[in-house]
């Protein structure tokens, strides 16, 4: 029986593929547990729809994750942090912070685990922080941390 998948199923393929399988395994299996519908010209008209769907919104979010990209790339943050005897920063700044700072004054909401380079910076001066807004769009911050 020719049936569409409607989930990933381990051991069989992934969502939207068409694929043979045994008319019992599908029978009692996989139509029960709404992983599959058999292979109509009404199923196929519906999965061309819902992949059309689906391409519009990744379409959608790329571009705003361009927007977002040119947005971040204007915005300097300004950290002030103690310094020892030797003019070594004394503490550092994380990723959470910089995050949250974002969020706080330019409304900008980034989840800290999109950040590329997730070690606390702990230098004075300049640093790029790299965020994965999207699948290969990559934003740039500019954090600054200067001595109090």
């Amino acid at each position: 029986m020719e049936v569409i998948l409607l989930k990933d199923v381990k051991g069989l393929g992934k969502k939207g593929e068409t694929k043979t399988v045994a008319d019992g395994y599908a029978q009692n299996f996989l139509i029960p547990r709404k992983l599959v519908v058999k292979k109509t010209e009404e199923s196929l008209a519906t999965l061309k729809k819902e992949n059309e769907i689906e391409a519009k919104k990744q379409e959608d979010l790329k571009n705003a994750a361009l927007e977002a990209k040119v947005k971040l790339e204007s915005i300097v943050l300004e950290y002030k942090l103690k310094a020892h005897k030797d003019k070594t920063p004394a503490g550092s700044i994380s990723t959470k912070e910089v995050e949250k700072d974002l969020k706080d004054k330019y409304g900008i909401s980034i989840d800290k685990r999109k950040f590329v380079d997730k070690y606390p910076m702990n230098a004075f001066g300049y640093t790029n922080l790299k965020i994965e807004l999207y699948k290969g769009v990559i934003g740039t911050i500019r954090v600054h941390i200067s001595e109090e």
